[in-house]
């Protein structure tokens, strides 16, 4: 007599085996281009299996469908089946996991890079993705992501998704090829002093010190350190050695002592007062001296200053440019 575990494996493998009958019909359909008959076709069947509560199903022959409507340029239809992947994984309440992010960042690479449907698509991916533990995100998805929008050469969107991730030695990477790319060779030193204010920020220490040793190391136009020639890169090596100690004396006299680099971008020393505030016990400032587009820029990414100690600082998910 079949034990109830192998008839749940049976019931399994005739699910499958049904799925992929379907989706030959629904292929065939794609390559004689009948295009609008076969987008109807997946919506159907997803709304069944949905109510027929076969989350997994509907999952995988949506986004299996959204991938052959990607390769054959049907980006409209293509995107209207991701979306359906994400409502599956909403309606499910299914688990985080490492496959189910790699599909989501599979589908947002093929999306059209500058389609409303990407943006959207990109946002309610995260969302879910928090999964109730991170509030800005799962970072391997934030990770999987930036990586995407560094092929694309999209940099400044893949700063921000490598910032809410946990691959400070990707971000390195990417970011000795943006400044090498893009930037001034006398900027050298900002791209890194920036990124490593940001993840301290973000109270992501291990990060922020992985990140600036990468790029001192790999960068071409970065002769080898410590100590630098760029007195900021000397700054933010003492201020990581600071940070680990802990007292705010050092941390007082370095800011006072490097004020000259410092002022080589208005933003750094918002920086650093929220970095007084998350390692060294300072008292948060009434009101910014910032307003405006500015003020508003620093609070999206480090939120208003009142998170509890151990929180992440929250922000939303639309990528935001932080130059």
């Amino acid at each position: 007599m079949m034990s109830e575990q192998e008839g749940l494996r049976c019931s399994s493998a005739r699910n499958r085996g049904g799925v992929q009958r379907v989706e030959g019909k629904l292929r065939a359909s794609v390559e004689k281009g009948d295009y609008y008959e076969a987008h109807q076709m997946y919506r159907t069947l997803f709304f069944r299996y949905m109510s027929q509560a076969k989350h997994p199903e509907a999952r995988e022959l949506m986004f299996h469908g959204a991938l052959l409507f990607f390769s054959y340029n049907q980006q409209n239809s293509a995107a209207d089946l991701s979306m359906l992947v994400l409502e599956s994984l909403e309606k499910s309440e299914a688990k985080v996991e490492d496959e189910v992010l790699e599909q989501l960042a599979k589908i947002f690479s093929m999306m059209d890079h500058n389609s409303p449907e990407r943006v959207a698509f990109v946002s309610r991916a995260l969302k879910w993705s928090t999964g109730g533990s991170s509030k800005l995100g799962n970072p391997k998805l934030h990770q999987l992501l930036a990586v995407t929008l560094w092929k694309e050469q999209n940099y400044s969107e893949s700063r921000y998704h490598f910032l809410h991730s946990s691959d400070g030695e990707g971000c390195a990477q990417m970011l000795v090829e943006y400044s090498a790319s893009r930037g001034f060779r006398s900027e050298v030193d900002m791209f890194v002093a920036q990124a490593v204010l940001q993840f301290l920020c973000l109270k992501n220490k291990n990060s922020a010190s992985v990140v600036f040793s990468t790029y001192t190391e790999k960068h071409p136009s970065i002769e080898k350190g410590p100590p630098f020639v760029q007195p900021l890169l000397n700054f933010i090596w003492f201020l990581l050695l600071a940070v680990d100690g802990g007292k705010l004396t050092v941390f007082t006299v370095l800011c006072e002592q490097y004020q000259p680099s410092l002022k080589r971008d208005p933003m750094y020393n918002e920086y650093l007062d929220r970095i007084g505030q998350v390692f060294f016990g300072v008292p948060p400032k009434q009101s910014s001296s910032y307003g405006g587009l500015l003020g508003n820029l620093l609070n999206s990414l480090m939120g208003s200053g009142e998170e509890e100690e151990g929180e992440e600082v929250q922000e939303d998910g639309s990528p935001i440019e932080l130059d």
